[in-house]
């Protein structure tokens, strides 16, 4: 029983936010899908900004939330338990792990990104693999703030100028 219980936490933690394929980041090799073939479930209006707005209202309401693995509530939240439960308020479904949101949506260069789009990071020492996101909450030229669920620090908002960010910055992915 002992091991059975041990496996389940095990395959837990191996699913949620890190990734186990590597991520391509050049724009030539990023494939992009047509508004036709996306997969989700919203109204047409879906990309207007006021949907936009209710996203990151919303995911702000988490802000100071204790991060948990896996988790997608106010008791705790991992970083893509943030995206998904925010776009879900909004009727937008999205898969739960990093590794399938990395893949979702159309790649933006970071120079035109713009509020509700998602940001994925590789903060994994030696690695260049997506396991991290958040949604960006603020654009303009040269700043850019996102939400996401921190491991260290919970839900909060950064800056993608920070050096740390910058420096495990992967890429970007518009999916309204």
């Amino acid at each position: 029983m002992k091991k059975i219980i041990l496996i389940l936490i095990l395959s837990i933690f191996f699913a949620s936010c890190n990734s186990s394929k590597r991520v391509v980041t050049k724009k030539s090799k990023t494939t992009k899908t047509t508004k036709t073939t996306k997969k989700r479930n919203s109204s047409p209006s879906a990309s207007t900004p006021k949907t936009v707005a209710n996203i990151i209202d919303y995911a702000k309401t988490f802000e100071g939330t204790r991060y948990k693995y896996g988790g997608t509530t106010k008791k705790g939240m991992d970083c893509s338990g943030l995206i998904v439960t925010a776009f879900k308020k909004e009727n937008i479904v999205l898969p739960r792990t990093t590794a399938d949101l990395s893949k979702r949506g159309d790649w933006i260069d970071v120079k035109k990104l713009k509020e509700g789009d998602l940001v994925f990071f590789a903060t994994s020492k030696n690695s260049r693999r997506v396991n991290h996101v958040g949604i960006v909450t603020s654009s303009r030229p040269g700043h850019v703030e996102f939400i996401h669920a921190s491991s260290s620090r919970g839900v909060m908002i950064s800056n993608l100028a920070e050096r740390y960010w910058y420096q495990a910055y992967v890429q970007a992915r518009r999916v309204l």
